[in-house]
């Protein structure tokens, strides 16, 4: 407030609350001519994503972001049911987005398994660990593409739409 030329005034007493005033200063000139921010629409894709996530509300809203922007999604709770599903699964796998951290195997193992029976297929690892737990968990190759979670829808699709366009 202080660097804005601004205050803050707070008066409070016990069983009546709080107030706060913000005294801002005030704005030289007329409004801003700039152009609104407009958002990008998400680059959407046809591709077959399978998603690997441990987490049912993450992967539920994965697989709901994905399907919308056109993305045909294969959706496993483990690495044992991913490498099922893709084992079952005739047509071609474009991208596996998986969970670096996982109960009994991890994204990278997960990766290594299935690029060995699907030559092409890329790889989007995603965690909500800081960079040195993932490490303990086999870590990355250098270059790997990855996601940080939280992510938003935007980040989401584009990082999808990038890692298989590489």
């Amino acid at each position: 407030m202080k660097q804005s030329g601004g205050y803050v005034w707070v008066y409070s007493e016990p069983g009546r609350g709080t107030t706060f005033k913000v005294y801002l200063p005030r704005a030289e000139g007329g409004a801003s001519s700039r152009a609104p921010v407009v958002e990008e629409t998400p680059i959407a894709g046809t591709e077959t994503v399978l998603l690997v996530e441990d987490e049912q509300a993450v992967r539920a809203l994965s697989q709901t972001l994905l399907e919308r922007a056109g993305y045909r999604v294969l959706a496993a709770a483990d690495p044992a049911a991913a490498g099922r599903l893709a084992e079952s699964f005739g047509g071609r796998i474009d991208l596996l987005l998986t969970d670096v951290v996982m109960p009994i195997s991890g994204g990278p193992a997960l990766f290594r398994q299935l690029a060995a029976r699907r030559p092409g297929l890329k790889v989007l690892y995603m965690s909500g660990y800081p960079d040195d737990t993932t490490d303990e968990h086999g870590g990355l190759p250098a270059g790997a593409a990855f996601l940080q979670k939280p992510f938003t829808r935007d980040a989401l699709l584009r990082k999808v739409r990038e890692t298989i366009d590489r």
